[in-house]
């Protein structure tokens, strides 16, 4: 009897000594767990958000810096402070409605019954955000998010149009934007295309913080099957300097005349250039026009038709504001009506940068842009001119331009058409072109 009470000792002894292991273990791994919760951060704006209760909100149709500040306890006296020691960094008066701002409050802070903010930070776009920190010391600082491109390669067969072709293959429309305007604008008429055309394209996406998409970047090379005609494409930088890059074919021969059709895409003519015009207004008396009128919404970008120097950003009399351009010794450029102007007198402009915004300044009926054209001094149609070719590669460049393109084309040429085209996930080319811009 004494032998079976001691090994029902002995037994439950060793049965608490498990438990009491066991317990051991379960309290071991929750102390790992705990200690690889603490370890993961959150970086935001270069904030551990853990650490903040984190208030997110947009700029209200009446909003002020002032107002939003004060709605989250903060006084006037310390308003006005912060508000004059960020004043080199950001102008707290430029904030936009619609635009995201964030408020970080200290965890700590919730337990009082009014917790002050730490931090304001303003995003007027998806790159950038602006920092105003007033936790010890105020200091505000810009920066921006971490950019990433990713280098693609697409095709397609047309069925319809462009548009539809990119839609169905979950493309972006961008890309249509971009051959059509920007590579193909003076070689092919998109509005014409025809079933079983087909193309290839090599381009980089365009990603913030790896997982906001941004759009297309740019197009690297292209190819286009046309009525019959093989249209490669390949970008190319021709000036450094000037930041000037063009499209070029395999031969070096550039893709795009020296100006562009139109200053305002997806817009109409509403007049045109007539020196015998009559308008009811005015009696049916001879009142020429020359300018060409495109009709467009408020607010239209308006773009260089060609390179040039600005020579006039200024507002006169029935032009409204508007801007000219001098491309070269025969040809200058003049855009009328804007409602703002985007340069300045002097201020070197691209073929396509944006110079101002349609608008209703001067003497209009309506929104437009009246384009005047000047050849020689004297204005005249420019649908009626037999315009320059943009200018060529030089021949000290064309040798490295030959050799710039020579991979890219092997590229372009092994990759083929499938009946069963696959959706642009399935071309990705992964590896990031550039990171961390700051």
């Amino acid at each position: 009897m004494q032998l079976k009470n001691s090994l029902a000792v002995i037994i439950i002894a060793i049965s608490l000594w498990t438990c009491k292991e066991d317990n051991s273990a379960e309290i071991a791994l929750e102390k790992v767990d705990a200690e690889i919760v603490e370890e993961e951060k959150i970086l935001e704006f270069g904030f551990d958000i853990n650490n903040y209760v984190v208030k997110r909100d947009t700029i209200k149709s009446g909003d002020s810096f002032g107002e939003i500040l004060e709605r989250n306890n903060i006084g006037y006296p310390e308003i006005f402070n912060i508000a004059e020691k960020a004043k080199d960094t950001f102008d707290i008066r430029k904030l936009q409605v619609g635009k995201p701002y964030t408020l970080l409050f200290s965890k700590e802070s919730q337990t009082d019954s009014l917790p002050n903010p730490e931090a304001f930070i303003y995003q007027p776009n998806l790159e950038k955000f602006v920092v105003i920190n007033f936790k010890d010391s105020i200091h505000a600082y810009t920066s921006r998010k971490p950019i990433t491109y990713v280098e693609k390669t697409a095709t397609g067969i047309i069925q319809n149009n462009i548009s539809e072709t990119l839609k169905e293959k979950g493309l972006s429309q961008r890309l249509a934007y971009k051959m059509a305007d920007d590579i193909y604008a003076w070689t092919i008429d998109f509005r014409r295309l025809q079933k079983g055309d087909r193309f290839k394209v090599l381009y980089t996406d365009k990603y913030i913080d790896d997982t906001i998409y941004a759009g297309v970047h740019h197009v690297k090379a292209a190819y286009f099957e046309h009525n019959g005609d093989s249209l490669y494409a390949f970008e190319f930088e021709t000036d450094s300097i000037k930041g000037i890059r063009d499209y070029f074919n395999e031969d070096a021969k550039n893709l795009r005349r020296a100006f562009l059709k139109a200053p305002v895409k997806f817009s109409r003519i509403s007049s045109r250039y007539n020196l015998k015009r009559r308008i009811a207004v005015y009696g049916y008396k001879v009142r020429p026009h020359k300018g060409t009128d495109f009709a467009a919404p408020m607010g239209t970008p308006i773009m260089a038709t060609a390179n040039g120097t600005v020579t006039e950003s200024t507002r006169r009399g029935g032009n409204g504001k508007f801007v000219k351009i001098r491309h070269n010794d025969t040809y200058s450029t003049q855009y009328l009506h804007m409602s703002r102007q985007a340069v300045k007198k002097g201020q070197f402009v691209k073929q396509g940068d944006v110079i101002g915004y349609v608008g209703m300044t001067g003497n209009t009926g309506g929104p437009h842009v009246c384009y005047r054209f000047w050849k020689n001094g004297r204005q005249v149609d420019p649908f009626k001119q037999k315009l320059p070719e943009a200018k060529p590669i030089s021949d000290s460049l064309k040798v490295k331009f030959l050799e710039h393109i020579e991979p890219i084309k092997k590229r372009l040429d092994n990759i083929f058409f499938l009946e069963a085209e696959p959706k642009e996930s399935e071309n990705t080319i992964t590896e990031d072109l550039t990171t961390d811009v700051q």
